[in-house]
């Protein structure tokens, strides 16, 4: 009611029209006393301009409500008065719909109240239907969103016009009323929230809850009705508190701060039917930081604490700048109340946000609204106010947003992230040099590629976490240290697999580019030996080639030339012993060997660390000493690759292979597990000597991060 009052006072205010020359207009004397509350320096010269500009230029113009159409500037203006913001974005409230509904220019506005008011106008202008048609909306959001990547005192204006909106909803068509509520609930409160403007977010919240969801929004009223009916028990619980800081000495304002409509809502919904305690909860301001947490101490000590319910939002703030201790106890009656307990600072940005901090262009820590500096300071340098990281990420994906469609879906879907975490990436290939990345609850590694390189994220091929190997869709934590594995560029992309697994904007787009980009270019053209094949084709797990024998070694025999066999490399203490190398451990030289007599006569020789000798030797069977002949013998080895699926990853080996002479006489590739293939390479070495180089120079190969020798068991 006092809202309508307010309207109605406006109204009448409005239709006396401007007061003399260089006097404050009745209208704006309201609005002046809330300035000067808390900007009691205020230059008010400006405001009354503004209104002076307003009022003739939407004179004749009226609301659906039969209201005279400044009413809805003031009104605008009045809650960004309350709230405290600085004149420049008052004077911009007052003017916000001049250049979209009347004849007043933006060169107008420029020319008569400076660059930084015709900024905020222009930001929050709508875009034309006539231009635009249906993509009008969310382009204005775009548009809009751009405009407060460089002023957030935009969308502050925005915030409030909505907010005035919102109450005075009740004129319009039903299915009107529906659309306006579902995007306010679904962009403009997440902006809210992300701006920190508690003040005007949860008004929002149940102006929406009651337009779309009329039966509930009821329910709840008729709820919180009957409990106002009676006495607060939270009363009883306040006076308690009061007197144990009292006597602790602490200086502390105690109050009852209820929930709004849509909290009780959600509290009924999560915990079934409400206790008299939970329709509100204790605020409890004081001068520093250091006080609060002796309010902390001092309720922990003198009432039962929930330690379930502690949160420390001073120590580590949420991503909005909100800072507060969250706590519950239980007083001697077993009523368990919540209590959060600020200083006078916090709580003036979590109710402002944004609008508290002032002017973001002014160089020194004071601003208009907070002369001593100490709200704007931010003290612990944990945030930039005027550019937060959400608001950097979304510029960034709404750039590459191909169409209206696809930026409205994903604004959406981003806006819904309501937690933001930090994770340390570490560059591989500059040792100690990390970025700390700030994406949104839930992102997956795939998200963190495409935050640290852009479209070079395609590249992707495996990461750490932690340093452990993890495969792409691993939700990250809050802390983690990650290493992101990446092909040499151009030779890996991602499939439509990855879109599983991506849960930002920023990623989502970006994957999406490169499928469509590929289905283009689809084409299928003609490969060696007339083979049609796919000009690119990206993909996620699978190697590019994954038969189980890329080549085997030919039996001689009629009409088959014989493979090469390599020179005697051992030779034993027995007489005319012919010596077999082992295939599970493959020994080459210098490897310490043991041998082990077997039918025909033959000796198997085995490095002496092989798992077999152990079992051989545990069933008494006695080995037969064994000496390599000559170290730069040819001989054969297996080696096991371990490595990243990417496509090409077999070509590139056997390339890596062939280029330090070795001939590959075997080859097998396993099925990739999470992202994780094992290859098996039996070669044919000239040299022995060669083999530390060979498995170097395989190791190099981009998404190889193991390379060692075959230790299987025979069967």
């Amino acid at each position: 009611m006092s809202a309508v009052r307010s309207l109605r006072k406006l109204g009448r205010a409005a239709l006396l029209g401007p007061s003399p020359r260089h006097a404050l207009p009745d209208a704006i004397e309201h609005v002046a006393k809330a300035h000067r509350a808390h900007h009691p320096g205020a230059d008010l010269d400006t405001l009354r301009r503004a209104y002076v500009l307003a009022e003739s230029s939407h004179r004749g113009q009226t609301r659906k409500s039969g209201e005279p159409y400044i009413t809805h500037p003031l009104a605008v203006t009045l809650i960004l008065a309350e709230l405290g913001a600085e004149t420049t974005t008052l004077t911009a409230s007052l003017l916000h719909d001049t250049v979209e509904d009347t004849d007043v220019t933006l060169e107008q506005v420029r020319a008569e109240f400076g660059e930084e008011v015709g900024y905020l106008v222009d930001g929050v202008t709508k875009l034309e239907k006539v231009d635009y048609g249906a993509a009008a909306e969310p382009e204005t959001f775009r548009k809009m969103l751009v405009a407060t990547g460089n002023d957030v005192r935009v969308m502050s204006i925005k915030l409030a016009d909505r907010l005035h909106n919102m109450r005075t909803l009740g004129v319009m068509r039903p299915e009107k009323q529906a659309r306006i509520a579902r995007v306010t609930r679904d962009v403009l409160i997440p902006l809210a929230e992300r701006l920190g403007v508690q003040a005007l977010k949860t008004e929002l919240e149940d102006l929406a809850f009651a337009v779309l969801h009329p039966e509930e929004y009821a329910g709840t009223r008729e709820l919180i009705r009957e409990h106002n009916a009676g006495a607060d028990p939270l009363a009883e619980i306040t006076d308690s508190v009061r007197a144990v800081l009292r006597e602790a000495g602490i200086a502390a304002e105690v109050l009852i701060r209820p929930r709004h409509f849509l909290s009780v809502h959600r509290a009924r919904a999560k915990r079934g039917e409400l206790g008299p305690c939970d329709f509100g909860r204790l605020l409890i301001l004081v001068a520093e930081n250091a006080d609060c947490y002796a309010v902390l101490g001092e309720l922990h000590t003198c009432f039962t604490p929930m330690m379930s319910e502690f949160k420390d939002f001073i120590a580590v703030p949420k991503f909005n700048l909100y800072q507060s201790l969250h706590t519950a106890v239980a007083d001697t009656g077993g009523r368990v109340a919540e209590v959060l307990v600020r200083t006078r600072r916090m709580h003036r940005v979590a109710e402002a946000g944004v609008i508290a901090l002032g002017d973001p262009h002014r160089t020194s820590g004071a601003s208009p609204a907070d002369p001593s500096g100490e709200v704007a300071a931010a003290d612990d340098g944990r945030a930039d106010p005027t550019r937060p990281g959400w608001l950097e990420r979304l510029l960034e994906w709404q750039s590459h947003a191909p169409d209206p469609d696809t930026f409205w879906a994903e604004l959406r879907d981003d806006l819904a992230q309501d937690r933001e975490i930090t994770v340390f990436c570490t560059d591989p290939s500059g040792p100690g040099r990390t970025a700390a990345l700030h994406l949104p609850a839930g992102a997956t590694c795939v998200d963190a590629a495409y935050a640290r390189y852009g479209a070079a994220g395609h590249a992707l091929v495996g990461a750490r976490v932690d340093g452990r190997l993890a495969a792409l869709g691993t939700v990250l934590s809050d802390g983690d240290s990650l290493q992101l594995l990446m092909a040499p560029e151009g030779t890996s992309g991602p499939s439509p697999q990855w879109l599983e697994h991506a849960r930002t904007p920023t990623a989502r787009i970006a994957i999406r580019t490169w499928i469509d980009a590929c289905a283009g270019d689809g084409q299928r053209s003609e490969g060696a030996g007339g083979q049609a094949r796919t000009a690119r084709t990206p993909a996620l797990s699978a190697p590019a080639l994954s038969a189980p024998a890329l080549s085997a070694p030919a039996p001689d025999g009629p009409g088959r030339s014989a493979q090469p066999r390599e020179r005697p490399a051992a030779v034993v203490g027995l007489p005319g012993a012919p010596v077999r190398l082992a295939r599970c451990c493959t020994p080459v030289p210098p490897d310490a060997v043991v041998g082990f007599a077997v039918r025909g006569g033959a000796v198997t020789a085995h490095r002496e660390g092989c798992p077999t000798v152990a079992r051989m030797t545990a069933t008494g069977r006695e080995t037969v000493a064994v000496r390599w002949q000559d170290s730069g013998a040819g001989c054969r080895v297996t080696l096991h690759a371990e490595s990243l699926s990417r496509p090409h990853l077999l070509a590139d080996l056997t390339e890596a292979i062939a280029a330090e002479g070795a001939a590959v006489v075997s080859a097998e590739v396993e099925p990739p597990r999470e992202h994780r293939v094992r290859h098996t390479y039996t070669l044919r070495l000239e040299d022995a000597g060669e083999l530390p180089r060979l498995m170097r120079a395989m190791r190099e190969v981009p998404g190889v991060y193991d390379v060692v020798r075959a230790t299987r068991p025979q069967p």
